[in-house]
């Protein structure tokens, strides 16, 4: 199981601080911010995990593939469009999760459950995709399981193998229901300035 250190919006201090207790898989949810915070600390950390797990929009593709090792938000056939061209042009492949959106919102990104299985093969078939794994983000007002458990059922259909779930208030019940990956900020790191 990997925990992700969301570094959004985190001072210098308590990125270092975390860096030297050995922490080195993180998450950023905006392209621009993750290269100013760690263009400079990739060269002293070899070992970073730079995770993508914010909505990617299609022309910072390329700056996306460049910089990160996981791409958690891939969700349209346009973005899998742009990521491959930026692939191929950078010689770089992340790996890439299909974020689900479990809850139907509409004011969020990912695809529906019922088209998560046909999205993931087409994502094989049409480029090439070796897809790692499923990402989701339960509504705010709903018990968190029930979405954990549908994205368990999906990755099964879909034949992937990682589930990327869980955030700092539900990540036990994630981890219960089999998440390999959490998302965890402010029990990490505390609430971010303005919260």
């Amino acid at each position: 199981m990997t925990l992700i250190a969301v570094s959004k919006q985190q001072p210098d201090e308590r990125i270092d601080a975390a860096l030297s207790a050995g922490q080195r898989a993180f998450g950023e949810n905006r392209v621009q911010e993750a290269q100013a915070r760690w263009t400079g600390r990739r060269a002293r950390y070899p070992d970073l995990e730079l995770r993508l797990i914010g909505p990617l929009q299609s022309n910072k593709a390329q700056a996306a593939a460049a910089l990160f090792d996981v791409i958690e938000t891939l969700d349209r056939d346009s973005l899998a469009a742009a990521l491959r061209k930026a692939m191929d042009g950078t010689g770089r492949a992340p790996r890439l999760y299909v974020q689900v959106n479990t809850g139907g919102e509409a004011q969020k990104s990912g695809v529906a459950p019922g088209e998560a299985a046909a999205f993931v093969a087409r994502m094989r078939a049409d480029y090439g995709f070796d897809i790692e794994g499923l990402m989701c983000l339960p509504p705010l007002e709903e018990p968190a399981g029930p979405h954990f458990a549908l994205l368990v059922r999906l990755a099964r259909d879909c034949g992937v193998a990682k589930l990327s779930m869980g955030m700092s208030g539900d990540f036990e019940t994630a981890v219960a229901l089999g998440a390999t990956s959490v998302r965890v900020g402010s029990a990490l790191f505390g609430e971010r300035a303005g919260e």
